[in-house]
């Protein structure tokens, strides 16, 4: 099974199509859980609930974690508690980018 962080690593290839960071940079991962079955859940959520490009983000983080030697399933759960605020939430970098500084 791969370690939490290597699944960290992996998923910071997905980005947000809309913004073009990863998701991981912003924020939007907030947790990962590993089951000795070889499921891994990943809890996260959007940058806003009606956001269009969900179902795509969703889809690829699935596809990426489920590379991952060990893994048997993937569930990502969305969550909108707490509601993502790149302000908290955001790496520094990404605040710079989004001219949070």
């Amino acid at each position: 099974m791969p370690t939490e962080e290597q699944i960290r690593e992996a998923l910071q290839v997905v980005e947000d199509p809309e913004i073009g960071i990863s998701i991981m940079d912003l924020g939007l991962v907030y947790d990962t859980a590993i089951g000795e079955d070889g499921k891994v859940t990943v809890t996260m959520t959007l940058t806003t609930p009606f956001c269009p490009a969900g179902p795509m983000i969703t889809s690829q983080v699935e596809a990426v974690v489920a590379s991952l030697p060990g893994v048997e399933k993937v569930d990502v759960d969305i969550t909108f508690s707490p509601p993502w605020d790149p302000r908290t939430m955001a790496s520094d970098d990404v605040k710079a980018m989004l001219g949070m500084w």
